[in-house]
């Protein structure tokens, strides 16, 4: 049972009908039944290639204990947009989830937008037509460590493990694309989507949002192999991203009761994003066997030194010296595969980014890293740590990004995302209305 019961509140009757109009004109109801839905999430892993079979009324599940995108599986295109937030009360906080978990339900759902007056501005942005199809859209909702520094009565309660993300050594962080007070993470079949999404946010809370900045990225879409395992997909340095990614289970990703957290926040996540710039021109007059032995896997399949697929894992007790995979190789660095390092492990789900070319005349591409842990300092950071000084750094370059937690999930109409978090705030009895 939920830690954190919905409040018993009645939906309103306008916005029940616009919910079930668009999900009749979609051809579905407004949320497929749970089982349907983890049926489905469990034929593939969260960083499998999108196969291309997905239908544009596709959609997952808005309300639950979770948030979506987190261990749903990747879609084809995801965006990460930042932003500063105008509310200074826990009202206006609390005006501000309210109306962007409406919005999110609309959208990741799909709805009909109405007909108004020509003399109006239109209800949509009309890039998706007159009818705005779910296409597999999850909006994931997280909030950044200024959200609480910057107010007193938030300061209590921020997560314990939340930061404001500081430089690696081989760190170039752009202030411009770092941090936020809210973040919100679209992912979707078409790139269409996740802008449509972004606009209707904007268009729909000006006075609570300001734009910070943003970043998209795409998936290649990969068909499942004749015997129906699909593989990671490819970056942009050639290899495959995701060959290790453990199973989302819930000591991974989810916060708990055990963990020492504040109550508001069980059954959230830590959320970690990394704008890494490539340098490929530089990669790609590497030596194709110098690149295996930085990565520690063979280029065309993925699969380790010992192993014939991407889906074998390398035993590096039987490797001691580093012959077989060099000790400062980056799978073997990430992730040394001890009975200590199983505490690090971290759900990644990244997605390639091209932003065109440099003042100097090269490509400015690379990865848009993101993944999901319960302890952030455990996880995402101790893992970098390892990674400082690896051979790797000499092709990259991670230029933003930051540290973000997502908070649970809203678990039936009424409720929204970021509940818990205001009955907290308003529990403490210290702060402003």
């Amino acid at each position: 049972m939920s830690r954190h019961p919905a409040p018993k509140q009645p939906v309103d009757n306008t916005r029940r009908r616009l919910l079930l109009g668009a999900g009749a004109a979609a051809g579905s109801v407004l949320v497929p039944g749970a089982a349907q839905a983890e049926a489905a999430a469990a034929r593939h892993h969260v960083t499998d290639a999108p196969t291309g079979d997905a239908s544009f009324a596709d959609r997952w599940p808005f309300y639950g204990e979770h948030q979506q995108g987190v261990t749903t599986p990747r879609p084809a295109s995801g965006m990460i947009a930042s932003f500063d937030v105008l509310a200074q009360t826990p009202g206006d906080l609390e005006a501000l989830f309210r109306g962007l978990t409406e919005r999110l339900v609309f959208l990741t759902q799909g709805w009909t937008p109405p007909e108004l007056d020509p003399k109006l501005p239109p209800p949509d942005s009309g890039i998706l037509g007159p009818v705005v199809a779910p296409d597999n859209l999850t909006a994931t909702v997280s909030l950044g460590s200024s959200l609480f520094d910057d107010r007193d009565w938030l300061k209590p309660l921020k997560p314990k493990k939340l930061q404001r993300m500081t430089k690696f050594p081989n760190d170039a962080l752009d202030a411009g694309i770092c941090h936020g007070d809210l973040v919100l993470q679209f992912c979707a079949n078409r790139p269409d989507t996740t802008i449509h999404a972004l606009r209707d946010v904007l268009k729909s809370m000006p006075d609570k949002l300001l734009l910070r900045w943003k970043q998209e990225g795409t998936v290649p879409v990969i068909p499942p192999n004749p015997d129906g395992r699909v593989e990671s997909a490819r970056n942009l340095l050639g290899f495959r991203d995701g060959s290790a990614n453990p199973d989302s289970g819930d000591s991974i990703v989810w916060v708990g009761e055990a963990h020492d957290e504040p109550a508001w926040a069980v059954g959230g996540t830590y959320q970690a994003v990394r704008i890494v710039r490539n340098f490929v021109e530089r990669w790609d007059r590497t030596p194709l066997g110098e690149q295996e032995r930085i990565m520690g896997r063979r280029k065309p399949s993925g699969a380790p030194f010992n192993g014939h697929t991407e889906f074998d894992e390398p035993d590096y007790t039987k490797d001691p010296d580093g012959k077989v995979t060099a000790h400062d190789a980056h799978i073997r660095l990430a992730n040394p595969r001890t009975a200590e390092s199983r505490k690090n492990l971290i759900l990644r789900r990244p997605f390639n980014y091209s932003n065109g070319v440099t003042k100097s005349g090269q490509l400015e591409q690379g990865l848009l890293f993101i993944c999901y842990q319960a302890d952030l300092e455990a996880g995402f950071i101790t893992v970098q740590r390892r990674l400082n000084g690896e051979p790797l750094e000499e092709y990259l370059k991670p230029i933003g990004g930051g540290y973000f937690y997502v908070p649970p999930g809203a678990l039936s109409p009424g409720d929204y995302v970021g509940r818990t978090l205001i009955e907290a705030a308003r529990e403490g009895k210290a702060s402003p209305t």
